[in-house]
């Protein structure tokens, strides 16, 4: 290069537009290139939600009314959403298959099924 050139203090940006941005440049090590997601913990940790008054919402003393719909029935033994119900064993069920081992299962497995959702029956 000519000795002008060199020897002249001129200043050039750090980024070019015109250039390419490495990875490393963009992202120094550390930090994550997609978006951070908190977990609730941190939320709760970072929102010092102690400082906030009894009555206004925050993540602690959400309250909300009992739902207006009604509550789906799932699968005893699959599940999936049920709408059946076993008239002999009172156990849900999703479709015709599950019903033929429904049928087929010994008294003492029943009992267990409809334990797991408290709806345990003593069947005679």
């Amino acid at each position: 290069m000519e000795v002008e050139v060199m020897e002249s203090e001129m200043v050039l940006p750090q980024h070019l537009s015109f250039k390419r941005v490495q990875m490393s440049d963009k992202y120094p090590k550390g930090q994550s290139r997609g978006r951070h997601w908190k977990h609730l913990k941190q939320i709760l940790q970072a929102e010092n939600y102690q400082s906030f008054p009894p009555n206004q919402p925050n993540y602690v003393n959400i309250e909300s009314p009992p739902s207006m719909y009604p509550s789906k029935k799932f699968c005893d033994i699959t599940g999936f959403e049920a709408p059946y119900v076993d008239p002999r064993t009172n156990i849900r069920y999703a479709n015709i298959e599950v019903f033929k081992l429904v049928r087929s299962l010994p008294n003492e497995y029943v009992q267990r099924y409809l334990a797991l959702r408290n709806a345990a029956v003593v069947l005679k």
